[in-house]
């Protein structure tokens, strides 16, 4: 019999959580997956209105602090999808993303859409992860 694996939901706290109804991570076993995250906090401000990069900057911090609630990294990350209201903005979302993972480099999908929760919104980012996948050494 399959051995049975706990959920754990983390809440960030925002409007949109209790709103829509789900969790800003879901932890089972090893493995953490982060929603769709934009740069609105719990108070509602939206971080960085207007400019993508400091969006993504925020975006980022939010995950990194959902995954370390669930006992991970941005370096255990092994896939994160990005999607942008404007696509003009990859090279100034790309320089965000690439600060942070540019040497953990995980799977990734980056695409334009029409909108977003909110039309401040620029950038929305989710992110799956593994435990202790970090790689202690570069890869070829």
């Amino acid at each position: 019999m399959a051995e049975s694996k706990s959920r754990i939901r983390i809440s960030t706290g925002t409007i949109y959580e209790r709103t829509v109804g789900y969790s800003r991570a879901v932890k089972v076993g090893d493995q953490v997956f982060v929603s769709g995250t934009t740069s609105a906090v719990a108070s509602g401000e939206i971080i960085g209105e207007g400019d993508p990069y400091l969006q993504t900057v925020q975006i980022l911090q939010t995950i990194s602090n959902a995954l370390d609630e669930a006992g991970a990294t941005l370096a255990d990350v092994v896939r994160y999808r990005a999607y942008l209201t404007r696509i003009e903005d990859t090279p100034e979302v790309g320089r965000a993303l690439s600060e942070v993972f540019g040497d953990i480099r995980p799977a990734n999908t980056l695409v334009s859409i029409l909108a977003l929760a909110d039309p401040r919104m620029l950038v929305e980012i989710d992110a799956d992860a593994i435990i202790g996948s970090a790689l202690e050494e570069e890869s070829r």
